[in-house]
């Protein structure tokens, strides 16, 4: 019956405009993604199974959970289902796939076509029932903070910026005690200020069981160029937290799927308030242990900062310039760096390569000197998430002050520069590969934010100007294998 839901998710997204996906928030689950989903919930000690469905589409979760427990040897005495879909035009499809199940199980569904966040809301508020089961697909889509949606969010405690951990949160305030959930969801959520609320509701209410990574970013939704890194979760409501078993696959065929068991601690550190939230890639973690024993130092123990670049270039229009001229310094922009090398001024370029240096300006700039910066942005095709350059005063031995451009993150002392030693041995260590697979274990998207990096832990600042020195010394451009090679004798 799930294969008979994969054929109309196929047509309806075939048909299903662009703007409307996006309007929505609205990308279907695939048949082999829906059964691997229904397949990680764990035996139940309830014989009564309450399953709620948040944002159901045409039902394809739904039908493989009730595919999967109509062959189960555990079976319910009875399941309700309740199903969410707001979009009208999949009310059709959505009745028409869960009939087929309920004629042959002993299902009673609902299907509600009302607002999943107000019904919530209201369901918190004055009382409602509890769930035993949720497999939910929630939408992708920003939540303003001014919106009602935000509004009502809000009264029942919940802080947070888009619809699928909005979604997420209400349902875990309508689970009862030891109740599961399964979910897909973008992996954003496991970084950044954001989503510091939602982390927490999510670690204090729930035990995280298992968490499933796709290895390709393009795959767990390829049929909608859905380009998000999303994870699946299987969560429990009040559960104590254990060990935490790890999952990847390179796509939604599961071919290849490995599976391995990390502390809680490797997941989600003690010690961080911010409380990100670390996956392992299994199988590529050899280095990790010893990286994270040996490199123990915040920037705030190095006597470091790293900044957003300053420079937002559409607030300060009138005082930028295409070329430098007499009356300006040099604008960084993350096109000015290529493979770690600096082109400036660069001629033909889309951006500007100068700004006015005068009274408005001034706070915006930073002393010429030594910098170590990386790019906030990096491609999906790129190898390594941090891209990091260095910044010499070499190279502008006419100017007193630099831009930096707000898609650039610059390493400083209280916005003056490094030592050589220190800005290039930084550099080393931010490109290395080791430090790249620690970085994605919080990180499941191309932004790299100053948070990321001032939660990051570095090697002490004597390592860091050792690592320096090797680089000044190199007299051609050092290889991948050689940076990777200076980190592994720095922790040996």
């Amino acid at each position: 019956m799930v294969s008979a839901v994969e054929q109309v998710r196929l047509h309806v997204s075939k048909n299903t405009e662009a703007h409307k996906k996006s309007q929505w928030g609205q990308f279907f689950t695939p048949a082999s993604t829906a059964r691997f989903m229904a397949g990680l919930f764990r035996p139940s000690l309830s014989h009564v199974c309450r399953l709620l469905d948040p944002g159901a589409g045409i039902g394809s979760l739904s039908c493989a959970f009730l595919e999967r427990y109509a062959s189960d040897v555990q079976t319910f005495k009875s399941i309700a289902l309740t199903a969410y879909e707001q979009d009208s035009s999949l009310h059709s499809d959505l009745g028409r796939m869960l009939s087929l199940h309920a004629k042959k199980l002993k299902v009673d569904y609902e299907t509600i076509g009302g607002d999943f966040i107000e019904a919530s809301v209201n369901h918190i508020q004055f009382g409602g029932k509890r769930f035993t089961h949720v497999i939910a697909n929630p939408p992708y889509k920003k939540i303003h903070s001014g919106s009602a949606h935000r509004q009502l969010l809000r009264e029942v405690g919940i802080e947070t910026v888009n619809l699928y951990s909005a979604f997420i949160a209400l349902a875990v305030e309508q689970m009862e005690q030891g109740g599961q959930m399964v979910t897909i969801i973008p992996r954003s959520f496991c970084n950044g200020p954001y989503y510091r609320p939602f982390r927490n509701l999510l670690l204090k209410q729930t035990a995280i069981r298992h968490i499933h990574l796709f290895d390709s970013r393009t795959q767990g939704f390829k049929d909608d160029d859905v380009l998000q890194e999303n994870i699946i979760l299987l969560l429990e409501r009040g559960g104590k937290q254990d060990k935490v078993t790890i999952s990847t696959s390179t796509d939604n065929t599961f071919c290849d799927l490995k599976t391995q068991a990390y502390p809680f601690e490797c997941i989600v550190s003690p010690d961080d308030s911010e409380k990100f939230i670390h996956i392992p890639t299994t199988g590529a973690m050899e280095n990790i242990p010893a990286l994270s024993s040996t490199i123990c130092y915040s920037l705030d123990e190095l006597g470091l900062k790293v900044s957003t670049g300053p420079v937002v270039d559409f607030r300060l229009k009138e005082h930028l310039r295409e070329m430098p001229d007499a009356d300006t310094v040099p604008l960084l922009y993350p096109g000015h760096f290529c493979d770690q090398i600096l082109e400036w001024p660069r001629l033909n370029f889309k951006k500007p390569n100068a700004i006015v240096q005068n009274a408005e300006t001034e706070k915006w700039l930073y002393p010429t000197g030594y910098y170590c910066v990386t790019r906030r942005f990096s491609s999906k095709e790129e190898k390594r998430r941090i891209m990091a350059s260095v910044v010499s005063p070499e190279a502008f031995p006419q100017y007193n002050a630099l831009g930096f451009e707000n898609h650039l993150n610059v390493f400083h002392e209280n916005k003056h520069g490094l030592s050589e030693e220190l800005a290039r041995g930084l550099a080393v260590f931010l490109n290395s590969m080791g430090v790249d697979e620690c970085f994605r274990r919080f990180n499941g998207h191309t932004q790299v934010n100053a948070t990321d990096l001032k939660q990051m832990k570095y090697p002490s600042r004597t390592a860091l100007i050792a690592l320096g020195k090797w680089a000044i010394k190199q007299n051609t451009e050092s290889t991948q294998n050689m940076l990777d090679e200076q980190l592994e004798k720095l922790i040996a």
